[in-house]
């Protein structure tokens, strides 16, 4: 028995690449990210998920619902796999956190930093790994919608990487990560597959 765990980052938003969104209520799909994930949904469907799971956040849910009406699947919500808390750093403008050497540190030594008042890249491995880790001895294919942090923090552990190296493994919008668990071993297939829009 194999379990296929297609780990599938949410759609594009119109705050990417601006502000550090984290747990911050309200954030959308914007077009292009419901294009995305359409284009997503297309090959989710060839592999007949047993189930569909995502993060509690709103883009996230938007994500899993385009997936789950083209698969006939119900989507479940799973804390497992949100986003990591960033804390005091939830919301915050990327061209502000510039100046703060808290930041800096953050993203120099990932494996040990935290940020102010959040979770570590450490615990966030942990509770996405524990997670994943159920399916060992499943039959099948799941699909889980998360967030680039903690889909990049589970490949990391099964590919042997610290996580200092983190901007080693990039997570695009609408991608899709495949771990392969047959109970005794683990193999990640795919990292950040991206199906054409």
């Amino acid at each position: 028995m194999v379990a296929h765990v297609h780990l599938v980052r949410h759609g594009h938003h119109a705050l990417l690449g601006h502000t550090l969104c984290g747990r911050m209520p309200g954030v959308k799909l914007d077009a292009e990210g419901c294009r995305e994930m359409d284009a997503a949904a297309d090959a989710i469907a060839k592999i007949a998920p047993l189930m569909i799971q995502c993060s509690p956040q709103q883009r996230t849910l938007q994500s899993a619902a385009i997936l789950a009406a083209r698969c006939g699947r119900p989507v479940e919500i799973v804390q497992a796999v949100n986003e990591i808390d960033l804390g005091r750093w939830t919301g915050a403008k990327f061209a502000d956190l510039r100046e703060d050497p808290a930041w800096h540190r953050w993203n120099e030594r990932r494996g040990s930093a935290t940020p102010p008042h959040g979770e570590s890249m450490s615990a966030l491995q942990r509770r996405v790994v524990a997670h994943i880790e159920q399916f060992a001895d499943r039959d099948g294919s799941i699909v889980i919608v998360s967030h680039a942090e903690p889909i990049r923090a589970a490949l990391m552990y099964y590919l042997g990487l610290p996580l200092d190296l983190f901007h080693a493994v990039e997570i695009d919008t609408a991608s899709i990560s495949t771990i392969a668990l047959d109970g005794k071993q683990a193999l990640v297939a795919r990292v950040n597959h991206k199906v054409s829009a």
